[in-house]
């Protein structure tokens, strides 16, 4: 036995060359992965960051929608929880999209543009068309809130995925290749060696 628990045998030498290309395939394959993964992550970084302006903006104009209801129809925070219902037709879904083998997180919201029963109570003469305005500007803000959700969460598996990614493919780089060309030179000197004493 060698010092890489190794037998120098020509089989040995050939199975060890397939490592070798094995090993390059795989580094190259993870490299493009990378790659793929960084220009997602750049791509979700700018929407987060445009997002976030939009974000700003809305939640500005929701508030001022807010103010002009009150204004408007008074204080008619009791008239609305007397009159909406416990269940809201509003909800958060869940689906996956695929980047390089790793799947992300959409959130969506369905429900929001179904007309509620409970805006028509709320009367046209106590300012109802500016609840309703004030109403529809919350429901804009939130659908960004949940954009941001969806491209945040994306950004943390993405980050997680691409670190993975850069680990195996460094150690295929810097650990696995290098050690298999050193057992595959090391198994070459001892053949060349071997094959000099049958020649003497």
């Amino acid at each position: 036995m060698s010092q890489y628990g190794v037998l120098p045998s020509r089989m040995t030498l050939t199975l060890y060359k397939g490592r070798a290309v094995g090993a390059k395939k795989g580094y190259d394959l993870l490299k493009k992965k990378s790659d793929a993964l960084k220009k997602a992550f750049r791509a979700i970084l700018s929407k987060i960051v445009e997002s976030k302006v939009r974000m700003g903006l809305d939640y500005k104009e929701a508030l001022i929608g807010m103010a002009e209801a009150n204004f408007a129809a008074g204080d008619f925070s009791r008239a609305v929880v007397d009159h909406v219902k416990t269940k809201t037709p509003v909800r958060l879904t869940v689906h996956s999209d695929n980047v390089a083998g790793v799947h992300l997180p959409l959130f969506s919201l369905k429900g929001t543009d179904e007309t509620s029963e409970d805006s028509n109570l709320l009367g046209l003469s106590m300012g109802g068309q500016s609840i309703q305005t004030a109403r529809d500007k919350f429901t804009k803000f939130l659908k960004i809130l949940v954009t941001i959700a969806s491209l945040q969460t994306q950004f943390m598996t993405l980050d997680e995925a691409l670190k993975m990614t850069n680990l195996r493919g460094d150690a295929l780089m810097f650990v696995v290749i290098p050690r298999i060309t050193e057992i595959i030179d090391y198994i070459k000197q001892e053949l060349d060696e071997i094959d000099r004493e049958d020649f003497v």
